[in-house]
């Protein structure tokens, strides 16, 4: 992991663009992660993770990472401590970077730092969970990270009335549904990962599950269609998942993206 941090380093140097990812402390620099939070995500306060959530976790055991260009903050990860069936580990309960810094491998910075920080503290395992609409958070956590799937959880957060906007200005909701990212920090997975490599060879699928290739479009354009597909995705994921498949890798393709499924090794 060192060897990767290093290379990080002097490939940002190279480009004359460095970023520095440490601890956040501060209670400017938790401010500058609530700024970012509505700036990334558009999440109305109510659903914003508030300054004094920040200092308690760190306070609890927990941390935040962020990612400085200087004294800018371009992208944070926060990072709970959490018991997942009586074992001690993390909760990455949230992460973002700023629009104009996405696409430079912040995001992967950030996440590979978590999984230092964690190791270094005695752990070896961090849980979280992501939309299972979005191809491309698909594509980095599964590919990219080495996560493996087994639950899906149906409308986790209660309803997102603003994630679509309908004809004629009025609402419609849809079902925060999440999958839950299984992140085993020292597995052979995850460890070719973390070399830069695909974390499991060629074999092929027991099932898959396809996802609409313009989540965001879809949302916008045709909020009904929307709903249709995500409903299609629960089910397929819900019936794969209860037949003992795991979800541990992703197709990236234009017209058909989607999930692929193995059984248990």
């Amino acid at each position: 992991m060192a060897a990767r941090t290093e290379e990080a380093e002097a490939q940002a140097q190279a480009r004359g663009d460095v970023i520095v990812v440490r601890e956040c402390t501060t209670v400017e620099e938790f401010d500058a992660c609530v700024c970012l939070q509505r700036e990334v995500f558009g999440l109305p306060d109510l659903e914003i993770s508030p300054r004094r959530h920040l200092i308690v976790v760190r306070t609890a055991g927990g941390f935040t990472l962020g990612a400085f260009a200087g004294d800018e903050l371009v992208g944070f990860a926060l990072q709970q401590v959490a018991l997942h069936n009586g074992r001690l580990g993390g909760y990455s309960h949230m992460a973002a970077v700023s629009e104009k810094y996405q696409s430079r491998g912040i995001g992967a910075r950030l996440k590979w730092a978590q999984r230092e920080r964690t190791l270094s503290e005695g752990r070896d395992f961090i849980k979280w969970t992501f939309d299972p609409m979005r191809a491309r958070n698909a594509h980095f956590n599964l590919n990219r990270l080495g996560v493996v799937v087994r639950s899906y959880a149906a409308n986790y957060y209660g309803t997102d009335y603003h994630a679509v906007a309908g004809l004629h200005g009025e609402a419609y909701g849809l079902a925060s549904d999440r999958l839950f990212a299984e992140w085993e920090l020292n597995s052979p997975r995850v460890e070719r990962a973390a070399r830069g490599g695909p974390p499991d060879g060629d074999c092929d699928p027991a099932a898959s599950v396809e996802i609409p290739p313009d989540w965001a479009g879809l949302m916008r354009e045709d909020a009904a269609r929307a709903r249709e597909e995500l409903a299609r995705v629960r089910t397929e994921f819900q019936r794969y998942l209860a037949s003992g498949l795991i979800c541990a890798g992703f197709e990236r393709n234009d017209t058909r993206p989607r999930y692929l499924f193995f059984c248990e090794p």
